[in-house]
């Protein structure tokens, strides 16, 4: 018993060891690689495993030690806790998790299927008695063991929350990769060689296996699991209040599923909507936080600021910056353009086999629905892998641009005053509309660098295969036609700077028309403009002629390049003797023509690389401009100190480089609470001492320290759009209590009463339809409520009437602002007795600072400024008349004037006074209730929603835009070019397939010379139409862009004033710039794209017809199952394209509204709301546009689709069919066009619906080229004499204005005559109607009813022009034009320059101008920056020295300068103007108390017209100005003004 245990143990151990034995041989018989990757697999799950036991024997000594460390301290037991920065909120499982972990499950399925194949099969064999090799399941089994251990390992992420993969698992995945790769190369091989019979269970799975690996190699490269960790982080915050509320979802595309992904179903919902009715933005979603502007603004500034860090000597690349914030997305792009490129040149390579199989050559069984197979597989990807390619670089473009976008309007938030100076705000807005633009659409060329070079080298392999050595003429034939390209992009690049520089100065002037439209009108200098900007045009005209012409000529060459190098490659084929077959030749054909796109995109690149490079330069210079100094102003927190401000040896300079000081030698300390003045003649610097304050102005030396927050209130008044409540609250949340206590403060509450919606009014653009009084008032009401710590005020009351302002002095100054340390320039003597602290400047300098007394004994400067100040009040005293003809003129005209009812009311002058104050008169009241129930009623405001049209586009567009140029008579022979040369291309492939020989062996059907000849005779042929076409389309765009230009530009001059007001300048812009750009250089070259790309799809369906009429059969209802598709898409791509087009002008105007605001943006430190908004605007930009991008791959996907299974088709109908029942050569050629089937399908559909969506642009356009026209400049049957007006008198009838038809009456009945020659005084509070009455003088308003007659003319009767440049103006709002003095004094050239400088020195410039080194050439800046606002006005009145019309308005023109230099400018005014009609609108009494009659308006209604000397109703007149005298005779200063009201007693009594 025991020796047969020993013998059986014996016989088992040798058996053993025999097995082991023959294990061993059967792993040395493994090939090499399959023995790699075992080996290389086990190796890592030794790895792992070991790693995971050291992990647990830390995690349990870790474990033991705090155990100990507890029981030690007594401590109660802790839950263990990872330590992130901030609180985890949510866990997000993004898309790349859920494939990673697909592809992971993928590859182990497939090695777990495998091993059973392969165990099920030993097992068999061994039930048969065969020999059975164990080696098959080694390797399957090694897999499925790592696949197992990767899988769970992969999905322990989730449960651990990793953003990142385990580097093991990384290094794992890449390593499998390349594996599978060898192992790939090896068999494919072998397939090749010995056919199907290479086709075991390894093969098909590594085969299956490739693309999920390639991803996983793709996802260990990144590193990023996918999964997103919410916490409270300031990328979590929502960007503003619209998302808080959560009325919009977030995209489905950012948690859509693998499947619906691929097919873009994820659309299916959206496009369902938008099919059954119009779009709106709302039905939108939101984007998801990866894709919002936000988190890309931030990705970008950070690596900007790094790279400016890294190194201060060189000049940081932004293309460097961007490159880094988006290589991830860039590099995912980058595998699905490398896939399509590889696939693509499956077709080709094959052609050649597929046409030897037709011929009758089979190389191994059902060869030819293998190779049709392969064919359609190979099809499919190209199909899938092209649209996430395109729709990847739209999304990296979209990126590219919010975050660019929001770092230049970031930047203009923080250029310094002296870098602003080279970057207008019209050129900004270009930056953003079309610099960034430019960058962004580069991505669709990014991958071009490196794909150019391996579509080479692809097609060099399939031609080295057909036409052997040949093939080196090939590579050096397409390295010529790409060295020709150099110096044509050179020539690019130079016309596109020309074109950009050009474009930036027309932008310029353009945008600076638009703001000043009023004053261009009021001056009848709009025609004069309009000129300029056309002779602008004309340039920019000019260079983009030749920028298209050139383009044209590129389009020559590179159409050329593929036929040069397909002759090139035969003509050496056939010297070198090498015998071509037909299939040979067409794979050759195929490869061409695949090579043809990139060659033929190649001047695109170069031209796109060029205009990009001069885009990325452009924005580079702006983004590393000198930013306002950071230590201009040291901020202490509040409380901190007593000393609210305090400067120190503080000299200022505006213009550094001229080291000319502003402001030197400035000292001072100001204590919590205090009011102070700071006083000056005009240009002494008061604006400027605000600005040091504030670190506007650059600091030279010194310091300057300001303790809490200030708010800031400028003089000219910067308005929002949007509703009056919004300007007042600026970003902080209602308070009802305190809103209403800043209404009343700021006496506001009357004026809202008046408007129809209150305080909910939309504001037009710059706060048109507000009054002066109005807008500064809204200023003040926007300061109080921001309950700042230091209020800084810069004049103030001089928009506003005597009453209101010292209405206003006592409620805001006095009562609101008590407690406040208040800073506030004033050229009102009358409010300095109240001041803690007076300072005087003069030229830049401090010369005086103290209390009002102790300034007033000091004498010199403040003297000198109260002195005239006295001086214009003593004028008020009424004159005594030192002869008869006098006072008999003076009856007389009071007989003429006054109203009748001024007889029955002599002896009810006390009631009269009484009812004034209350302010019940009849008509009062009932204009009161007029407004009140025009409130009630809701009627609609003066600025509407941009209009868009809805549904298809009008053929009326497309019409117009064809007849625009040669009415037309281009577009039939665009055509006809386009079809010869379409016909010449398959003319010479068809001659190419037909006269070579089919097989090997056989003989040519001509002689290679007349062979090469006719080829190159039909091919350069086609060539050449192709350059005809590209002429002709681009004369055709260049006439039609030229002629919609000019039509918009002149009905946009010639529109009324209401035009401007309701329409934001950001609407007008974006037409002129996008809108333009896009029909300067897109719409022809889409038009000619959309008809090249249909000629090519007939030509294609027309050659596979001719092989296969079959094909007929599918073709008929796949152009049906398109066209339905087509109709179906459009219906929601159109409104998505019109909302994107209005999307775009809120940031435009946005932009032009900050920068025009920024001082008090900054003033305020609300830097940060306007760029959340900003970043907000680009996500409502991004959206619509999101959706639309992948709306059209959604399409694309479709139509591929369609046409890959027709092709399919095709192919399988050719292998069906009897060998020798049709051409192989013809069959082949069907085959090669049919490749190119799905991409021209596709590119058809695609061209038709970007042509749509572009023409988009023109309907734009075309919407304001028919705006409704003012009265036409000039009446031929109407034209008033030359030597009008004579005399000057003005007559008004029942006069009654309104702005719009849809708002109240502004002016009710007005009716009175301004007598000629006369000084006419117009007064009444802020918002009585004013204004209104002049804009209705000149015609900027069209009376609702009543007439205006100027010397027995109705002034509705005659032109325009003809009105407007006989009367002369000096406006509220004083406008400088960029420029030179002359030209903003003389800009129509009519003057001597010696006529201009008198006009200078009559309006107190002459000194200051002949002071400066280019005198009458003396620049002036961007809306006159560079000049204060009081030497502006002086502008304007030597404006109107050189005019010396015979009617003269004055609106406020004094309201900006001190009292001494209003004395001034009324003594010339007297002089000058003595035999002129003058009517003065004006807030200051001295100003009309000279007047020979004046009017008193209150809410639009008349409410007297008197002569000053004998009215009846002075008492009125004397009501407007008691607060005055009430307010200064409160004070210590002696007060004349009770002189002239007893004066004015005494008057009314005598009467």
């Amino acid at each position: 018993m025991g020796v047969t245990l020993l013998l059986k143990k014996i016989s088992s151990s040798l058996s053993t060891s025999q097995s082991h034995y023959s294990l061993l041989k059967a792993i040395q018989g493994l090939p090499v690689l399959e023995l790699s990757s075992i080996c290389i697999n086990l190796t890592l799950l030794l790895v792992f495993l070991f790693i995971i036991s050291a992990r647990q024997i830390f995690v349990c000594a870790g474990r033991i030690r705090t155990l100990k460390d507890d029981s030690v301290a007594n401590s109660s037991p802790r839950r263990g806790s990872v330590s992130v920065d901030g609180e985890i909120r949510d866990v997000k499982i993004g898309t790349w998790f859920k494939m990673s972990l697909f592809c992971c499950f993928y590859v182990l399925f497939l090695q777990v299927l495998v091993l059973g194949f392969d165990g099920v099969g030993l097992i068999r064999k061994a039930a048969h008695g065969k020999v059975v090799d164990c080696s098959v399941i080694f390797m399957p089994v090694a897999q499925a063991l790592a696949w197992f251990v990767l899988s769970f390992s992969a999905l322990h992420c989730k449960f651990k929350v990793s953003e990142k993969f385990p580097f093991l698992l990384r290094v794992w995945w890449v390593l499998s990769f390349v594996i599978c790769l060898c192992i790939l190369y090896v068999d494919g091989k072998v397939l090749l060689i010995e056919g199907s019979k290479h086709l075991y269970s390894h093969v098909v799975a590594n085969f299956a296996a490739t693309p999920a690996l390639a991803f996983l190699c793709f996802i260990a490269i990144s590193g990023v699991t996918g999964i997103e960790v919410c916490r409270n982080s300031d990328l979590q915050e929502p960007l503003l209040l619209e998302e808080e509320a959560g009325c919009l979802k977030v995209t489905s595309y950012s948690d859509a599923s693998l499947f619906s992904l691929a097919t873009l179903s994820w659309l299916n919902q959206l496009l369902s909507i938008g099919a059954k009715r119009p779009l709106e933005l709302k039905d939108i979603p939101l984007l998801a936080p990866q894709n919002r502007a936000k988190t890309n603004y931030k990705i970008l500034i950070s690596n900007w600021e790094k790279l400016k860090a890294e190194n201060h000597s060189k000049q940081p690349s932004l293309a460097w910056a961007i490159l880094k914030s988006f290589w991830k997305e860039a590099a995912c792009n980058a595998v699905f353009a490398g896939l399509n490129t590889i696939v693509s040149y499956v077709g080709p390579y094959l052609v050649s086999y597929f046409v030897d199989y037709l011929g009758g050559k089979e190389t191994f069984p059902h060869e030819g629905y293998i190779l049709a197979g392969i064919f359609f597989s190979a099809k499919l990807v190209e199909t899938l892998t092209t649209r996430q390619w395109y729709l990847g670089v739209d999304i990296l473009g979209m990126h590219v641009r919010s975050a660019l976008t929001a770092m230049v309007y970031r930047k203009g938030l923080k250029i310094s005053s002296l870098a602003k100076q080279s970057h207008t705000s019209g050129e900004i807005v270009n930056y953003m509309a079309v610099d960034v633009q430019r960058i962004g659409d580069y991505s669709w060329y990014l991958h071009d660098i490196w794909m150019l070079p391996l579509q080479i080298i692809l097609a060099l392999a399939i031609l080295y295969k057909n036409v052997g050595i040949a093939s080196v003429a090939t590579l050096v034939a397409t390295i010529i036609s790409i060295i020709v390209t150099v110096p044509l992009a050179k020539v690019q690049e130079e016309y596109q700077d020309k074109l950009m520089a050009a474009k930036d100065e027309r932008m310029r002037k353009t945008s600076e028309c638009l703001r000043n439209m009023r004053i261009l009108k009021l001056q009848a200098w709009e025609d004069r403009y309009r000129l300029k900007l056309e002779e602008m045009r004309g340039v920019e005209f000019k260079w983009l002629r030749r920028a298209l012409y050139s383009q044209a000529f590129i389009t020559f060459i590179f159409w050329s390049s593929p036929i040069f190098v397909a002759a090139v490659t035969f003509g050496t084929s056939m010297l070198l003797g090498t015998q071509l077959t037909a299939g040979a030749v067409l794979s050759a054909l195929a490869t061409f023509r695949i090579l043809q796109e990139p060659l033929r995109n190649f001047p695109d690149l170069v031209s796109m690389m060029a205009q990009t490079k001069v885009s990325l330069d452009r924005i580079s210079g702006f983004l590393l401009e000198e930013e306002l100094q950071e230590d201009a102003t040291i901020v202490l927190p509040q409380g901190t100190t007593n000393i609210a401000i305090e400067i120190e040896n503080g000299e200022f300079c505006w213009d550094l480089p001229t080291q000319r000081p502003t402001l030197s030698g400035i000292s001072m300390k100001v204590e919590r609470g205090m009011r102070v003045a700071v006083c000056g003649m005009v240009g002494s610097g008061k604006s400027s001492f605000l600005s040091c304050i504030l670190g506007e102005i650059p600091k030279i030396s010194g310091e300057v320290r300001v303790c809490g927050t200030a708010a800031y209130v400028c003089q000219s008044a910067w308005i929002q759009s949007g509703n009056i409540e919004e300007n007042i609250l600026f970003g902080s949340p209602m308070d009802k209590a305190k809103y209403k206590r800043v209404i009343h403060a700021c006496s506001l509450k009357k004026d809202l009463e008046l408007f129809s919606h209150g305080d909910q009014t939309i504001i037009g653009d710059r706060g048109i339809n507000l009054s002066g009084g109005q807008k500064q008032r809204v200023q003040l009401a926007r300061a109080l409520y921001q309950d700042a710590d230091i209020y800084l005020l810069d004049d103030p009351f001089s928009a506003v009437d005597a009453h209101t302002g010292s209405d206003l002095f006592k409620e805001y100054i006095m009562t609101a602002l008590a407690s406040k340390t208040v800073v506030f320039v004033t050229h009102q003597v009358e409010f300095l007795p109240n001041a803690d602290l007076i300072l005087v400047l003069r030229e830049g300098r401090i010369i005086q600072a103290g209390k009002y007394d102790d300034l007033l004994q000091a004498g010199t400067d403040f003297r000198t400024l109260v002195s005239a100040h006295h001086d214009a009040i003593e004028a008020m005293d009424i004159p005594n008349h030192s002869s008869e003809d006098s006072d008999e003129n003076l009856t007389l005209d009071g007989c003429v004037v006054l109203d009748k009812k001024c007889d029955s009311a002599e002896n009810n002058i006390d009631s009269l006074a009484k009812e004034v104050q209350d302010g019940a008169s009849a008509s009062e009241q009932k204009a009161i209730k007029e407004k009140k129930k025009a409130k009630r009623s809701r009627k609609k405001q003066l600025v509407q929603e941009e209009e868009r049209v809805r549904g298809r586009v009008s053929m009326k567009v497309y019409l117009s835009y064809m007849a625009a140029a040669y009415k037309g008579l281009l577009i039939p022979l665009i055509i006809l070019a386009q079809g010869l040369f379409q016909f010449l291309q398959i003319a010479s492939n068809w001659w190419m397939a037909w006269a070579n020989p089919q097989t090997e062996g056989d003989q040519p059907k001509v002689s290679p010379m007349v062979l090469i000849i006719v080829y190159m005779a039909l091919a350069f042929g086609s060539s050449w139409f192709i350059f005809v076409r590209a002429v002709l389309v681009a004369t055709f765009g260049l006439a039609a862009a030229q002629k919609l230009f000019l039509n918009m530009l002149r009905s946009v001059f010639r529109s009324p004033m209401s035009f401007f007001d309701s329409t934001p300048a950001g609407r007008i812009l974006n037409r002129v710039s996008i809108d333009q750009s896009v029909v300067d250089l897109d719409i022809p070259f889409r038009l000619g794209g959309f008809a090249s790309t249909t000629i090519q799809l007939l030509g294609i369906v027309g050659v596979m017809t001719k092989v296969t009429w079959q094909i007929l059969l599918l073709v008929v209802p796949m152009a049906v199952a398109c066209l339905w598709m087509q109709k179906y898409y459009m219906a929601s791509s159109r409104e998505l394209v019109r909302i994107v087009s209005i999307q775009k002008s809120p940031i435009i105007h946005l932009f032009g509204e900050s920068i025009a605001g920024a001082a008090t943006i900054r003033g305020f430190g609300q830097e940060k709301r306007f760029m959340k908004r900003n970043l907000y605007l680009l996500d409502c930009f991004a959206r619509p546009f999101f959706i639309s991008i992948a709306a059209i791959e959604w399409l694309c996907l479709r139509m591929e689709l369609l046409s890959t299974f027709v092709f399919a088709f095709c192919m399988i109908l050719l292998v069906s069919f009897p060998h020798g029942a049709i051409d192989p050569s013809m069959a082949g050629l069907a085959v090669t066009y049919g490749l190119n089937l799905n991409a021209r399908l596709s590119r058809w559909i695609l061209s038709f619906c970007k042509l749509e969506n572009k023409i988009i642009s023109i309907e734009r356009i075309y919407q304001y080229s028919r705006i409704p026209s003012e009265a036409p400049p000039f009446i031929e049957d109407s034209c008033p004499p030359t030597s009008w007006p004579e005399n000057g008198t003005i007559e008004l009838i029942d006069l009654k204005v309104r702005y719009a038809e849809n708002l109240p009456v502004v002016l009710h009945g007005v009716t009175c005559v301004f007598p000629g020659g006369k000084n006419i005084g117009i007064v009444g509070r802020t918002g009585s109607g004013k204004s209104t009455l002049i804009q209705a003088l000149f015609r900027l308003i069209e009376p609702a009813g009543g007439r205006i007659i100027i010397d027995n003319i109705d002034i509705s009767t005659i032109g325009l022009h003809d009105l407007r440049s006989r009367l002369s103006i000096i406006p509220q709002d004083p406008t400088l034009f960029e420029g030179t003095i002359r030209c903003n004094l003389d800009p129509l050239e009519e003057h001597s320059d010696a006529e201009i400088w008198e006009a200078l020195d009559k309006s107190q410039l002459g000194e200051i101008v002949r002071e400066k080194d280019l005198k009458l050439d003396t620049p002036v800046l961007e809306n006159g920056d560079n000049w204060s606002v009081g030497q502006r006005q002086l502008v304007s009145l030597g404006r109107a020295l050189l005019k010396q019309a015979r009617i003269l308005v004055l609106d406020e023109a004094t309201a900006s300068v001190d009292s001494a230099t209003d004395n001034l400018i009324q003594k010339i005014i007297r002089t000058e103007f003595k035999n002129c009609t003058v009517c003065t609108i004006a807030h200051r009494i001295p100003t009309v108390i000279d007047s020979d009659l004046v009017l008193v308006l209150s809410d639009g209604v008349y409410k007297l017209y008197f002569e000053l000397i004998i009215s009846m109703y002075m008492i009125f007149f004397v009501s407007l100005i008691s607060p005055l005298v009430i307010s200064v005779s409160c004070t210590s200063i002696p007060c004349p003004l009770t002189v002239v009201f007893d004066n004015i007693c005494r008057s009314i009594c005598r009467v």
